[in-house]
């Protein structure tokens, strides 16, 4: 691998205009020289597409338009990137300053991992730090019980990786990126890291907080899929 691969990092967004920009600083002021980086509105009426056009310029690329949700978002920004190292931020997370860095030398110095993550805070919509995900070591094994433990904005893999179980499934709302992991983790070792890499927001509408009973049913499907018994810790 190179040494500095090329990351690419995608953010979906759509009527995030409170938050938008600061998901964008915090990619931007990565101290990582190779970085390309695509934001895909969903067609926002919110003044989001103001705050984009702000920083147009540092971007890759940028689109404003109907889409068929955060799944589709990704899918459509991942298929513009080329990177080697891939991730995606969410309109209302952040990174922390220096977090693409040591996720790339955590892959570099493990070339049998596909997969790695860190830590990650919960903030509230000020900012505030409000507590820690609950993030550990898993595994296909783990993640097959339910033990999932990965915050998805500190997480980052490798291209072949995607190429070989991506993308995104559009049918999921919610459970995509537990879906993901697990078609990662089945043909790959993931690891986690100790390390402070990213803010996941909690806030009134957060998709975490408006959506959490969609959550539980989607995983069982996955479960299900992968040969999983119905009664199980689901």
């Amino acid at each position: 691998m190179d040494k500095y691969p090329l990351v690419s990092i995608v953010t979906p967004s759509y009527n995030q205009q409170k938050f938008l920009e600061d998901t964008i600083i915090s990619v931007l002021d990565q101290d990582y020289p190779a970085l390309e980086y695509f934001v895909i509105d969903g067609g926002s009426t919110d003044g989001s597409v103001e705050i984009i056009k702000k920083y147009a310029d540092k971007l890759t690329g940028w689109i404003s338009e109907p889409d068929q949700g955060q799944t589709d978002a990704i899918n459509k920004g991942f298929s513009r990137s080329q990177g080697e190292i891939m991730a995606w931020l969410n309109s209302d997370d952040i990174y922390h300053p220096g977090a693409i860095r040591s996720a790339v030398e955590c892959l570099q110095n493990n070339p049998e991992i596909g997969f790695v993550y860190g830590d990650t805070d919960l903030i509230d919509g000020s900012g505030r730090r409000i507590g820690r995900f609950n993030a550990q070591q898993t595994s296909y094994q783990r993640l097959m019980r339910g033990g999932v433990y990965i915050p998805q904005p500190a997480a980052f893999w490798r291209r072949d990786l995607w190429e070989k179980s991506g993308p995104l499934d559009s049918s999921f709302y919610f459970a995509m990126d537990y879906d993901l992991w697990v078609r990662f983790a089945k043909i790959a070792p993931i690891q986690y890291t100790p390390q402070l890499w990213a803010s996941f927001r909690i806030h009134g509408d957060g998709k975490t907080t408006v959506s959490d009973d969609r959550c539980w049913p989607e995983m069982r499907k996955v479960h299900q899929r992968e040969g999983g018994r119905i009664i199980s810790l689901f």
